[in-house]
């Protein structure tokens, strides 16, 4: 099969990450570490995360070290919710969201991305404010979004910073684990430090650093999805409950990955591959993978919308037809079968591509938006865009002889 579902690079990382692991694991980081964070690591992301933001941000009381992103977005969740709270999601969303907003006993509140002729999408302020109860307490923000691939620009930001000052309940969870992926030009207003181009960080926003917990990761950034080091960055008000619960969840991230990663954000600073740095060299070599799969999207008569961050393309398939004989299946994962659904079920069998259908990533009244919608993965290398192409320029074939 050819998988452009899954969301993880099928390459082997660069050669000085491999490096930093080695030199971690042969010069003696193998036992317990801090279990915040090891000292290292949080000194290193410490400083960075000051740059980025433009303040001091203290290492032991302002950073947590988790098992990846997702056991941040977790903490974050189990030390903000009690019983009852709602909490502000933009629809489509990564799916591990709403199970781990019920698990900590909170209620989630959906806000639809509106898709736009171009292909972008748009969030109405009106409507996120309208969703604004007494029960509301806090906001998921997720730049650049997955499955989107949506960039919320500097004016988007400002204005759900000024819902959230209006609003003092409420405290923004900000999933970046993408920001080093924007394909935006350099123009766009944003960050401009360590290769973060085009990307807003909100907590830098006046007024939101006391009211964000900012969560990312190594694992997309370096293609080590597998090493699973994650972290929080924020005001010790709210870092404290999480660096409290870590001891009872894990005693510690590995501390080998922890160590290779300090030696990876030093080393990705300096020149690579002729760039300025490892960061512009990715950035670069993602739109490259981005364009191709639209490229490859578009050989079929599926429109590409428009990517503007990360490595997913959203394909609108309007143009497609699916069998019936598909549409009428049933499966344990989807008893009533959706049209997106049952797309992906035709193009795994008929032509071995594996796309993700966006139903999942939309609550149950909103599952009808997602029926043309299918989530492509392009951190794939050239070999399978190129695999992918010709299965769907003979996808493209077929449909024009219907």
């Amino acid at each position: 099969a050819i998988n452009l579902g899954q969301g993880f690079p099928n390459w082997p990382p660069p050669q000085f990450v491999l490096d930093a692991s080695m030199a971690a694991m042969t010069q003696g980081s193998h036992q317990y570490t801090r279990t915040a964070g090891h000292p290292a690591l949080i000194t290193t992301l410490a400083a960075r995360y000051s740059m980025h933001l433009e303040r001091d941000v203290l290492p032991e009381s302002e950073v947590a070290i988790t098992i990846g992103a997702s056991q941040a977005l977790f903490l974050s969740l189990q030390t903000l919710l009690s019983p009852g709270d709602e909490v502000l999601l933009v629809e489509p969303f990564f799916d591990l969201y709403l199970g781990q907003i019920r698990l900590a006993g909170g209620t989630p509140v959906f806000v639809p991305l509106a898709p736009r002729d171009d292909g972008s999408w748009f969030l109405d302020m009106e409507l996120l404010r309208s969703k604004i109860t007494p029960k509301t307490r806090c906001m998921i923000l997720n730049s650049p979004h997955n499955p989107s691939g949506k960039v919320f620009n500097r004016k988007e930001m400002e204005a759900m910073a000024q819902i959230v000052r209006d609003n003092p309940r409420i405290d923004v969870i900000s999933d970046e684990v993408y920001k080093y992926i924007v394909h935006t030009p350099t123009s766009v207003e944003g960050s401009e430090t360590l290769g973060t181009e085009g990307h807003v960080h909100f907590a830098k926003l006046p007024g939101m650093w006391d009211r964000t917990i900012t969560v990312s990761s190594a694992g997309k950034t370096f293609s080590v999805t597998g090493w699973q080091v994650g972290w929080a960055i924020g005001p010790a008000a709210l870092i404290k409950d999480m660096q409290t619960i870590l001891p009872y969840v894990q005693f510690c991230a590995a501390t080998p990955m922890q160590e290779s990663l300090v030696r990876c954000l030093k080393r990705a600073d300096q020149p690579y591959e002729g760039e300025r740095n490892y960061y512009d060299w990715l950035r670069k070599s993602y739109i490259v993978k981005r364009d191709k799969l639209a490229a490859a999207l578009s050989a079929a008569g599926i429109i590409p919308m428009k990517g503007e961050g990360g490595f997913f393309l959203i394909g609108d398939t309007r143009n497609i037809a699916v069998p019936q004989e598909y549409l009428d299946m049933t499966s344990p994962a989807m008893p009533s079968m959706t049209r997106d659904w049952a797309l992906c079920r035709y193009l795994a069998k008929e032509f071995k591509i594996i796309g993700i259908p966006c139903s999942p990533f939309y609550s149950a009244e909103s599952r009808h938006m997602a029926s043309n919608y299918v989530r492509f993965a392009f951190c794939k290398t050239d070999a399978t865009l190129d695999a992918a192409h010709a299965a769907f320029a003979r996808l493209g074939e077929l449909q024009q002889t219907k």
